[in-house]
């Protein structure tokens, strides 16, 4: 069932590149559900433990992505933003994580990973206050595609990084 999830989800995102304006609303329903399921097979969520406050958990993440030589692109404090417009907003901040070398030659091979580009993480507080991480499922990266021999160790070292990076935010693993 994962392997057909993880064909299908490559499959979505090559024929929504190409059919570019067609909406979601427009597939007869029994497609749009099989969407709603390879969405939800293609995100992880994480919950922080109870001891560990979001602040900590970045920190932690931050740390262990710089001890693995994951380079932060990108800091989106998203909640901020909406505060920011005069709106309340439960905590919801979006971390972006990436090794230059190895996108640039997993894009090389196929352009649709650049729609992965940088690796994302999201920590946030839902509406009970429970921090949570949210990440892609990196497997689905890794196993949705076929790479050749020499793509597919990094392919995993991403996947290995980014799922300890998660589990030291969690963790609260300083």
């Amino acid at each position: 069932m994962k392997r057909i999830l993880a064909v299908g989800l490559a499959l979505f995102v090559s024929v929504s590149a190409w059919a570019g304006e067609k909406k979601a609303a427009a597939m007869p329903k029994m497609d749009q559900a099989m969407m709603q399921q390879m969405v939800q097979a293609s995100i992880q969520k994480f919950k922080i433990n109870d001891d560990v406050s979001v602040e900590d958990a970045i920190d932690s993440m931050m740390l262990r992505a710089n001890n693995l030589n994951f380079k932060l692109v990108a800091d989106l404090p998203l909640s901020e933003q909406v505060k920011a417009m005069g709106e309340e907003a439960n905590y919801m901040r979006i971390l972006a994580f990436c090794d230059a070398l190895i996108a640039k030659k997993m894009v090389e091979h196929d352009i649709v990973f650049a729609g992965f580009l940088p690796c994302r993480i999201a920590v946030l507080k839902d509406s009970k206050g429970q921090g949570w991480i949210v990440t892609m499922n990196m497997d689905m990266m890794v196993k949705g595609v076929s790479l050749p021999k020499d793509l597919q160790p990094l392919a995993l070292k991403v996947r290995d990084t980014i799922y300890s990076i998660v589990d030291a935010g969690v963790n609260g693993d300083l």
